[in-house]
């Protein structure tokens, strides 16, 4: 959840470490705060509120210099969001610093102990219990940083990204990770650490992602050790090369990263099947499915497990997967699957999606289902990231970095990249007739410029948000494969505007909520004229005779549901299995024209963070 930042080198570390935390904002943003050392003096600054907030207070009360330091911008776990809970955290002696990302479980007991022992808590975290853990095994042990934070580590129970900093080791970093993603940029006589590559992305494209239970010191001018944290075996390190670049994490003249990557949209989808999709040849070519195309042929089922919109996306592939290749398909929750011992067995798929790819109860989700032997086949967005390492097989989203918090265009590629596998295995198992399939290879290949022409809807989007932007609750109703729309149409509303909203099935409407439906009640309604065109209008007029005041997301030269609602989005036709990768274009843009009209902070929502890689 929260972001690290730490650097040690020949350059001045201060601008390095305050323009990462930007750019890891995304990650948690109610507080955060700054260690330096100049060769003399350890400066330490926090804050609660922005890495902003950081950078002004930083200049009031520190001498911002020197070659070594880390930061940490934060989204609260343990403790309120203040000053004094603000990372880093010291020591009792002073000596010792540590950045902190996850949870740590069994903190109260070790707490308990340190008390005994004499130690003095200022703050309500877990991390201060930590580096004070560290900070008591060194000295009972009389061991050096990294054996101590070692030893340490191997009495907490939980999750954790750690950097840790002793004044009297000034010449070295120590960094461990296990459930939260840490990388290490390597350059010239320099070092990066962060959760991920963004903050050091200019300065080197080299970067090694530490594992599970593994842990580095990193020491200026010496090459990188990596240990396993449980039996302190010495591990090769991996460097890889970064492919994103400057540009991708950059605003790109839009007011919002969340408006940016809804207008990457077209661009992104080309880029998730280029390669893989070739209408002309009738070809789909997918190397994680192919290596595995058994597997998926002899399947019993498949079992999808995500989080939040990777979620909404699973249940669109739910209705593509059931329909193209008549192979029974369940989604669950990620957070609900791991606990309610769940039915898995050898013959299942679990197909777990995740555009961090670091999602903790995704990546739960995935070690029980190995545990019970299933394959697991993995979708993400990050490369390098803990899904495309845990998994048996997977395929990238390619849809570039994210930062907006509110998901948008990992929902349309994750869209792209599962209709892309069902279409595969249906040709193999010979569950669509050969012109149905190269009908949906051609419209899948033209559907970036129809996502185009849907984000014209922009301006018709706004004139809307006018009118429903003080509206306190709003109902969203799709059916077929635009329920799942529904529901993240709403989930996007919710998400930046704080606006309530609920999304239904539409004719799941009468069964309780029409009780909500009056004058003041705006409904979105997804009626493509593809699917059940009828039913959904039978649903609009029932709305319609309660006063209801209806949006509806219509195909381009809509008539009949033109004259029964109040306000309509047209978007191009296109086939019914491919129709959410268009409706859900006007219901991003309503959302972010809302939210903006209402003050929200669009890409920084409140209590959110990108990548929740906590419980």
């Amino acid at each position: 959840m929260c972001g690290i930042v730490g650097y040690i080198g020949f350059r001045e570390a201060y601008p390095i470490i305050i323009k990462g935390l930007k750019r890891l904002e995304y990650r948690g943003y109610d507080s955060a705060g700054i260690m330096l050392y100049d060769g003399e003096n350890l400066k330490l600054c926090k804050t609660k509120g922005k890495v902003s907030d950081l950078e002004e207070k930083s200049h009031r009360e520190i001498t911002p210099n020197g070659t070594i330091g880390i930061g940490h911008t934060r989204w609260a776990t343990h403790g309120v969001p203040n000053d004094v809970n603000s990372h880093p955290h010291a020591s009792n002696s002073g000596n010792l610093v540590v950045i902190h990302n996850g949870i740590i479980e069994n903190y109260a007991p070790l707490k308990k102990e340190l008390i005994n022992r004499g130690y003095v808590f200022h703050s309500d975290t877990d991390s201060e219990v930590l580096i004070n853990l560290i900070e008591e095994v060194q000295k009972k042990e009389n061991l050096k940083l990294g054996k101590a934070v070692q030893v340490a580590l191997n009495q907490v129970v939980g999750a954790y990204a750690i950097c840790v900093f002793d004044k009297k080791k000034p010449d070295e970093i120590v960094v461990a990770r296990l459930g939260s993603p840490l990388a290490i940029g390597v350059g010239e006589n320099e070092y990066f650490i962060a959760s991920d590559a963004s903050p050091f992305i200019e300065y080197t494209s080299n970067a090694i992602y530490l594992e599970d239970e593994e842990m580095a010191v990193v020491r200026l001018n010496k090459p990188l050790k990596i240990r396993k944290i449980k039996d302190d075996t010495l591990v090769d390190p991996y460097i890889q090369e970064l492919k994103m670049n400057l540009e991708q994490i950059e605003k790109g003249g839009y007011d919002h990263f969340m408006l940016k990557e809804i207008y990457e949209q077209p661009s992104v989808i080309k880029d998730t099947y280029r390669g893989r999709l070739h209408a002309n040849l009738g070809l789909i070519q997918m190397a994680g499915v192919e290596d595995n195309l058994e597997k998926f042929l002899n399947a019993n089922r498949i079992l999808i497990v995500a989080c939040g919109t990777s979620w909404h996306a699973g249940l669109v592939a739910e209705y593509i997967f059931e329909e193209f290749t008549r192979i029974p398909v369940e989604v669950e929750y990620a957070s609900e699957f791991r606990y309610r011992n769940p039915i898995i067995n050898p013959g299942d798929i679990v197909i777990a999606i995740s555009q961090s790819g670091e999602t903790a109860d995704t990546l739960a989700a995935i070690k029980l289902a190995k545990e019970r032997g299933a394959f697991v086949f993995g979708v993400c967005n990050v490369v390098g990231a803990s899904i495309s390492r845990e998994t048996h097989a997977g395929a990238y989203t390619h849809a570039g970095p994210e930062i907006g918090v509110a998901s948008t265009k990992a929902f349309t590629t994750q869209i792209t990249v599962l209709t892309m596998i069902a279409l595969r295995l249906a040709k193999a198992k010979g569950t669509l007739t050969t012109s149905d399939f190269h009908r949906y290879l051609q419209e899948l290949e033209i559907i970036p410029e129809k996502v185009a022409e849907a984000l014209e809807t922009n301006e018709k989007a706004k004139e809307i948000a006018e009118v429903f932007k003080d509206a306190p609750n709003c109902l969203y109703l799709g059916r077929g494969y635009n329920f799942p729309v529904a529901l993240e149409g709403a989930l996007k509303l919710k998400e930046i505007s704080y606006i309530h909203a609920e999304g239904y099935p539409a004719a799941e409407m009468k069964h309780g909520p029409i009780a909500l439906i009056d004058e003041h009640m705006p409904v979105i309604v997804i009626a493509p004229r593809q699917g059940h065109y009828d039913k959904v209008v039978s649903n609009i007029q029932e709305i319609k005779s309660r006063s209801g005041k209806i949006i509806a997301v219509v195909t381009k030269g809509d008539t009949q549901v033109r004259d029964l609602a109040d306000y309509v989005i047209e978007i191009p036709d296109t086939a019914d299995a491919l129709s959410p990768l268009l409706t859900t274009i006007p219901l991003q843009l309503l959302s972010y024209h809302i939210a903006v009209l209402r003050g929200c902070n669009v890409d920084q929502p409140r209590n959110l963070a990108k990548s929740v890689t906590v419980e």
